[in-house]
Protein backbone atom coordinates (compact mmCIF):
# COMPACT_ATOMS: atom_id res chain seq x y z
CA UNK A 1 0.00 0.00 0.00
CA UNK A 2 1.73 2.90 -1.27
CA UNK A 3 2.16 6.36 1.40
CA UNK A 4 -1.05 8.51 1.24
CA UNK A 5 -0.87 12.25 2.22
CA UNK A 6 -2.87 14.97 1.71
CA UNK A 7 -2.09 18.65 0.98
CA UNK A 8 -3.60 22.31 0.93
CA UNK A 9 -2.62 24.46 -2.29
CA UNK A 10 -3.32 27.98 -1.17
CA UNK A 11 -3.64 30.81 -4.51
CA UNK A 12 -4.60 33.94 -5.45
CA UNK A 13 -4.99 35.37 -8.81
CA UNK A 14 -3.51 39.00 -8.46
CA UNK A 15 -1.09 40.80 -9.65
CA UNK A 16 -0.70 37.08 -11.26
CA UNK A 17 -1.94 33.44 -10.36
CA UNK A 18 0.53 32.35 -7.44
CA UNK A 19 0.79 29.79 -5.09
CA UNK A 20 1.71 29.23 -1.20
CA UNK A 21 4.89 27.14 -0.85
CA UNK A 22 6.51 26.07 2.03
CA UNK A 23 10.69 25.52 2.24
CA UNK A 24 11.17 21.98 4.07
CA UNK A 25 12.74 22.03 7.07
CA UNK A 26 15.89 19.99 8.44
CA UNK A 27 19.37 19.69 7.18
CA UNK A 28 19.05 17.72 4.50
CA UNK A 29 16.76 20.64 2.38
CA UNK A 30 18.88 23.39 4.35
CA UNK A 31 21.25 24.46 1.81
CA UNK A 32 18.55 23.56 -1.22
CA UNK A 33 16.01 25.64 -3.40
CA UNK A 34 15.37 24.28 -6.69
CA UNK A 35 12.55 21.11 -5.98
CA UNK A 36 13.05 21.79 -2.07
CA UNK A 37 9.37 23.55 -1.66
CA UNK A 38 6.16 21.62 -1.31
CA UNK A 39 2.71 22.23 -0.66
CA UNK A 40 1.70 22.35 3.25
CA UNK A 41 0.89 18.10 3.43
CA UNK A 42 1.51 15.34 5.29
CA UNK A 43 0.50 11.98 5.74
CA UNK A 44 -3.11 10.45 6.59
CA UNK A 45 -3.95 9.05 9.83
CA UNK A 46 -5.69 5.38 9.89
CA UNK A 47 -9.51 6.33 9.08
CA UNK A 48 -8.87 10.04 8.40
CA UNK A 49 -10.37 11.50 5.37
CA UNK A 50 -8.06 13.20 3.11
CA UNK A 51 -9.22 16.28 3.07
CA UNK A 52 -9.88 16.81 7.14
CA UNK A 53 -5.87 15.46 7.26
CA UNK A 54 -4.57 18.40 4.19
CA UNK A 55 -6.50 20.97 6.57
CA UNK A 56 -4.70 19.54 9.60
CA UNK A 57 -1.65 19.22 8.38
CA UNK A 58 -1.26 22.71 7.04
CA UNK A 59 -2.20 23.78 10.69
CA UNK A 60 0.38 21.57 11.93
CA UNK A 61 3.29 22.46 9.55
CA UNK A 62 2.65 26.23 9.27
CA UNK A 63 1.42 27.00 12.49
CA UNK A 64 -1.42 28.66 11.05
CA UNK A 65 -5.02 27.33 10.60
CA UNK A 66 -5.85 27.01 7.07
CA UNK A 67 -8.73 29.88 5.62
CA UNK A 68 -12.10 29.15 5.78
CA UNK A 69 -12.88 29.29 2.15
CA UNK A 70 -14.28 26.71 -0.83
CA UNK A 71 -11.39 23.91 -1.29
CA UNK A 72 -11.70 21.72 -4.67
CA UNK A 73 -10.79 19.22 -4.51
CA UNK A 74 -8.02 18.63 -7.51
CA UNK A 75 -7.34 14.95 -7.22
CA UNK A 76 -4.34 12.98 -6.71
CA UNK A 77 -0.75 13.53 -7.98
CA UNK A 78 1.41 10.46 -7.93
CA UNK A 79 5.49 10.66 -6.79
CA UNK A 80 7.43 8.42 -8.96
CA UNK A 81 8.02 6.74 -5.84
CA UNK A 82 4.71 5.97 -5.83
CA UNK A 83 3.04 7.87 -3.05
CA UNK A 84 0.46 9.59 -3.56
CA UNK A 85 -1.01 13.08 -2.79
CA UNK A 86 -4.36 14.09 -2.46
CA UNK A 87 -4.30 17.62 -3.00
CA UNK A 88 -7.05 20.47 -2.23
CA UNK A 89 -6.73 23.79 -4.08
CA UNK A 90 -8.46 26.86 -2.23
CA UNK A 91 -8.40 30.43 -3.27
CA UNK A 92 -7.39 32.78 -0.39
CA UNK A 93 -6.30 36.14 -1.66
CA UNK A 94 -5.83 38.14 1.84
CA UNK A 95 -4.20 34.83 3.33
CA UNK A 96 -1.35 36.52 5.45
CA UNK A 97 1.74 34.58 6.77
CA UNK A 98 1.62 36.71 10.02
CA UNK A 99 2.44 34.74 13.37
CA UNK A 100 4.10 31.55 11.16
CA UNK A 101 5.28 29.11 13.58
CA UNK A 102 6.28 25.61 11.76
CA UNK A 103 5.56 22.36 13.75
CA UNK A 104 9.13 20.71 14.25
CA UNK A 105 10.35 16.48 14.25
CA UNK A 106 13.13 15.18 15.70
CA UNK A 107 15.75 13.38 13.66
CA UNK A 108 18.92 11.72 14.50
CA UNK A 109 21.60 14.09 14.04
CA UNK A 110 24.19 13.59 12.52
CA UNK A 111 23.74 10.51 11.37
CA UNK A 112 24.24 7.65 12.97
CA UNK A 113 25.77 10.00 15.88
CA UNK A 114 23.42 8.46 18.33
CA UNK A 115 21.97 12.31 19.31
CA UNK A 116 18.66 14.14 18.33
CA UNK A 117 18.07 17.39 17.00
CA UNK A 118 14.96 18.90 16.25
CA UNK A 119 14.30 20.68 13.31
CA UNK A 120 11.10 23.10 11.78
CA UNK A 121 8.69 21.12 9.65
CA UNK A 122 8.92 24.07 7.14
CA UNK A 123 11.40 26.72 7.57
CA UNK A 124 10.17 29.65 5.43
CA UNK A 125 6.84 30.24 4.02
CA UNK A 126 6.12 32.74 0.71
CA UNK A 127 3.74 33.05 -2.25
CA UNK A 128 5.41 31.97 -6.01
CA UNK A 129 4.08 32.78 -9.30
CA UNK A 130 3.56 29.46 -11.07
CA UNK A 131 6.39 29.52 -13.33
CA UNK A 132 8.50 29.99 -9.98
CA UNK A 133 6.82 27.70 -8.16
CA UNK A 134 7.85 24.67 -10.97
CA UNK A 135 11.15 25.46 -10.26
CA UNK A 136 10.17 25.15 -6.39
CA UNK A 137 8.54 22.24 -6.08
CA UNK A 138 9.44 18.77 -5.33
CA UNK A 139 8.67 17.56 -8.89
CA UNK A 140 6.09 14.75 -7.62
CA UNK A 141 3.84 17.63 -6.88
CA UNK A 142 4.36 19.73 -10.48
CA UNK A 143 1.06 17.49 -11.16
CA UNK A 144 -0.66 19.73 -8.79
CA UNK A 145 0.08 22.99 -10.50
CA UNK A 146 -0.93 21.13 -13.51
CA UNK A 147 -4.41 20.25 -12.34
CA UNK A 148 -5.05 23.81 -10.06
CA UNK A 149 -4.31 25.48 -14.07
CA UNK A 150 -7.24 22.77 -15.33
CA UNK A 151 -9.35 23.51 -12.60
CA UNK A 152 -9.27 27.52 -12.77
CA UNK A 153 -9.96 26.84 -17.10
CA UNK A 154 -12.71 25.05 -16.73
CA UNK A 155 -14.21 26.59 -13.62
CA UNK A 156 -14.00 30.43 -15.03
Amino acid sequence: MPVTSAGVLLFRRAPELEVLVAHMGGPFWARKQEHAWSIPKGELDPEEQPRAAALREFAEELGLPAPEVDYANLGTVRYASGKLLHVFAGEAPDFALDGFEPGTFELEWPPRSGRTAEFPEVDDVRWAGLAEARTLLVKGQLGALDALERHLATSA
